[in-house]
């Protein structure tokens, strides 16, 4: 049916465009010609595949599609003689993979993570160019998690992409003289990924919830090639700690359910056990780093599988080193929560005081915990407030509804 094959090739767009771009980009040197070859090959699929049927292998349809695309630029274009034959016996050697028995091609994507974070490109487009162009997340959804407008990022997004084209960027793991660097941004971005799969994970983001998925297997594939660098193996862990709990995130009826209240019985032992393991050998390297303290951050919270009880006293200490490394928003909302659990409500109420309001005023979680600390302090006027500004910035159907049930739990009868 035409249904059927529009679908198969919306989902093999989906799920092989940040491999196909990273493919056909480190061949071309030209992100952005990669994204127009790119776009066509999937206009023709979504044209041509209805009337002659679903190939066998759509992935290698849409990545030779894409080719031709490119070589046909590259005939029309003033391309220098030698630069074209390259490009041509690079793509012909993806056409002889594809057409071999295991039909396959290199993945690139990790490739084309270290070129996202070039320290020739301006370190605010790292991780927005890393989400678009290997994870393919839309520019108006990264625009809204990096609170800026959907315009000013898209010119971000395009500057950077140029700036690779014309500096001639390589794509390749860099050597380890030049890593550090280069490594915060590429563990930012997966973590970047992870984070908005993890908001999309009930299904009210479309695509998004398959990010989580994808950011491990990146992690995965990084620590593989990069097996000395704690950091790595700490990004692995505190993402395999998350998933962990993925399945007990919301009840049987949908609702979210808060970490201290999910089923402990529904977390993945398998799972938390990988992410423990993890975290010890990433210690033994004695380079403890903000995504290793967030592990352990995790690590902590796992740990109340066993106990049965959570150690606040200890995730206290976690948050105050994580502060000190990375002081994130995120880090230090988490931080005043932690504390006015440790401490009582207005520790926690002092903390998040000291913030400034260009950090706040649009960010979620800062006012979820500050309508509950202002609610354990009795201030239920400024709790409402609160409350009611952090449904409206919520993007989760699930978390708006659960914190309407917290708003009207502490509303008056009048109201």
């Amino acid at each position: 049916m035409a249904s059927d094959a529009r679908r198969a090739a919306e989902q093999a767009a989906r799920q092989s465009y940040g491999k196909l771009i990273a493919f056909l980009a480190a061949r071309f040197r030209d992100v952005p010609a990669a994204e127009d070859a790119l776009s066509d090959a999937i206009a023709a699929a979504l044209s041509t595949w209805p009337e002659r049927g679903i190939p066998d292998n759509p992935e290698a349809w849409l990545l030779v599609a894409a080719r031709r695309n490119l070589l046909r630029r590259v005939r029309h274009e003033n391309v220098r003689a030698g630069a074209r034959d390259r490009i041509m016996m690079a793509f012909e050697e993806a056409e002889e993979r594809m057409n071999a028995d295991n039909s396959t091609f290199p993945d690139e994507r990790l490739k084309l993570l270290f070129v996202c974070a070039h320290p020739a490109l301006d370190r605010s487009s790292h991780t927005p160019l890393m989400l678009q162009s290997v994870l393919a997340v839309d520019a108006a959804t990264i625009a809204k998690a990096f609170l800026v407008s959907p315009q000013a990022m898209s010119q971000r997004l395009v500057r950077a992409k140029i700036k690779i084209r014309d500096a001639h960027i390589p794509f390749i793991v860099p050597e380890r003289s030049v890593l550090p660097d280069r490594l915060e941004s590429v563990l930012s971005a997966i973590y970047a990924a992870y984070g908005l799969g993890w908001d999309g994970v009930d299904g009210e983001i479309g695509k998004q919830g398959s990010l989580a998925d994808e950011a491990i297997w990146l992690g995965r594939t990084l620590l593989a090639t990069l097996p000395q660098e704690p950091e790595a193996a700490g990004l692995l862990s505190l993402m395999l700690y998350s998933q962990s709990r993925r399945e007990a995130r919301r009840d049987a009826n949908g609702r979210y359910v808060p970490l201290d209240q999910q089923e402990m019985a529904l977390w993945d032992a398998e799972m938390i056990a990988e992410a423990d393991n993890l975290l010890r050998k990433a210690g033994a390297f004695g380079r403890f780093g903000p995504f290793q303290c967030q592990a352990a951050i995790q690590s902590v919270h796992a740990g109340r599988r066993r106990s049965g009880m959570t150690d606040w006293a200890a995730l206290a200490k976690l948050y105050e080193a994580l502060v000190i490394m990375k002081p994130t928003a995120g880090a230090r909302v988490s931080h005043a929560a932690v504390m006015g659990k440790v401490e009582g409500p207005a520790a926690g109420l002092a903390l998040l005081d000291r913030m400034a309001g260009r950090e706040i005023v649009n960010y979620q979680p800062y006012w979820a915990v500050l309508a509950h600390l202002l609610t354990e302090t009795g201030d239920m006027e400024n709790a409402s407030h609160a409350y009611r500004t952090a449904i409206g910035l919520s993007d989760s159907e699930a978390v708006r509804q659960f914190l309407q049930a917290r708003l009207d739990s502490i509303a008056s009868p009048e109201r």
